[in-house]
């Protein structure tokens, strides 16, 4: 399949998914679940130790993160782990990142 090139301007159900998306992203324990998946997988309790947060405070911290499909989760065995949903995330991330430091 071919990748779609954005249509600009966005029209406002595409501006909503990008609000969306900006707002999983817009809280600091979420950007740093986010930074920390860039690296490696984790499953909720490594996770959880990681952040230095509850099982059940990075539990619901990554289903916001999944329903805005920032991350995706898989079975291994009984432990789920999770992941970036793909390398676009990354990017955004890193450039993101960079314009920061640029400030």
């Amino acid at each position: 399949m071919e990748k779609q090139q954005p249509l600009f301007p966005p029209n406002k159900s595409q501006l909503e998914k990008l609000s969306n998306l900006h707002k999983a992203m817009g809280d600091r324990t979420r950007m740093e679940i986010l930074w920390k998946l860039m690296k490696h997988q984790y499953c909720v309790s490594a996770l959880a130790k990681e952040v230095q947060l509850t099982e059940s405070a990075v539990s619901h911290q990554l289903r916001i993160l999944k329903i805005a499909r920032l991350v995706r989760s898989y079975k291994k065995g009984k432990n789920v782990f999770y992941v970036l949903e793909d390398e676009h995330i990354k990017w955004i991330l890193e450039e993101t990142f960079t314009h920061i430091l640029e400030l």
